[in-house]
């Protein structure tokens, strides 16, 4: 089976922390070149010290609230660069009961989630088509099987990017052009601390340690997950072994998710 991506260039988002850090170190470990997107670049420095050492991994400073200068500098970078694998991550949208969100939220959040990933692939598929190779993986959530309590916006959001996700998959895998979404079920991640930390506050008599643990109960494994196995199924469906896999939500969960 050839997992090695050697040769090949991987663009990852959010990749400062949690699931996009873990991505980008997975890819890495296979013999990728890394491109870092994030908006901190202090931890970009960081992240890119962690990667295997190779002369082609650089990163790119970007806000996903600020979709024109995203796609200024996307479009800057590929002029002299092709990416092979393209991993969309960013930050989930805050919680809440989604008859309480304001309008501005679902923008932000489709902004951020729906655009962005859009920009990136309009300025990033043509390099892969030309290249013969693409992969394509976008980190969304196990919404999309079973919409979550508490999380109306990112509910919304992350079926829409779905299907966004679908359509591509039928429109670019005649060019060897793979495009799939990765669901996460809950993982130890600064978002998901944030989550069991505001259910917390907004309960009588239940702490954050007890949140944690009905999150991992709810799982048939009983525990929550970690990034980096979250991380090896994105790069898997990155590998040249995944190569007739398309179009399809991959549940990372544990066996949470009720459906098939």
């Amino acid at each position: 089976m050839e997992l090695s991506l050697k040769g090949k260039h991987a663009v990852v988002c959010g990749s400062t922390q949690g699931i996009g850090k873990a991505a980008a170190i997975a890819l890495s470990q296979l013999g990728a070149s890394i491109t870092l997107v994030a908006r901190n670049e202090e931890k970009l420095k960081q992240v890119l010290n962690e990667l295997s050492p190779n002369e082609k991994n650089n990163y790119i400073l970007a806000d996903f609230t600020n979709a024109s200068d995203l796609e200024q500098k996307i479009k800057s970078w590929e002029k002299k660069h092709t990416a092979h694998i393209l991993v969309n991550n960013t930050g989930g949208p805050k919680g809440g009961p989604i008859r309480n969100a304001s309008t501005s939220e679902f923008m932000t959040a489709f902004t951020q989630h729906l655009i962005c990933n859009h920009i990136l692939v309009q300025q990033l598929y043509p390099g892969m088509r030309e290249a013969g190779y693409g992969r394509i993986i976008n980190v969304i959530s196990t919404s999309v099987k079973q919409p979550l309590d508490g999380l109306g916006v990112s509910n919304t959001v992350r079926g829409a990017v779905a299907n966004w996700s679908k359509t591509l998959a039928n429109e670019l895998g005649q060019f060897n052009i793979t495009v799939n979404n990765v669901l996460p079920g809950a993982t130890n991640t600064v978002r998901l601390q944030s989550i069991a930390e505001n259910k917390a506050a907004q309960s009588t008599g239940i702490d954050y340690e007890e949140v944690m643990a009905s999150m991992a109960a709810q799982s048939p494994m009983k525990r929550i997950a970690e990034p980096e196995e979250i991380a090896n199924a994105i790069a898997f469906l990155a590998s040249p072994a995944a190569s007739y896999i398309n179009g399809i939500n991959v549940p990372v969960d544990g066996g949470r998710t009720k459906s098939l």
